[in-house]
């Protein structure tokens, strides 16, 4: 480490905090992903221009979850109205 570095005012945990109401109880896994899926949430990340790339994985998974939790009519209608508005 250079010599130059100041660390005296810096203080310990994370550099952005989380917002107030938005906190959940996370738990430190291990997986494997591939690599192109993880490069692909990677990109999605730097074209938004930052943020957490688990975060967004978090979210995907979360969508999943709720989507399988949708009755079938209910997934049926939302597909049919996303298909009419594109058609416009």
């Amino acid at each position: 480490m250079k010599r130059e570095y100041d660390f005296s005012q810096g203080k310990r945990g994370p550099v952005l905090r989380t917002p107030q109401g938005k906190t959940r109880v996370k738990t430190r896994v291990t997986i494997r992903l591939d690599e192109d899926v993880l490069a692909w949430f990677r990109k999605r990340v730097e074209d938004a221009g930052g943020g957490s790339y688990q975060t967004l994985i978090n979210d995907a998974l979360r969508a999943a979850i709720e989507q399988k939790r949708e009755p079938l009519e209910a997934t049926l209608r939302r597909v049919i109205r996303e298909e009419l508005r594109k058609a416009r």
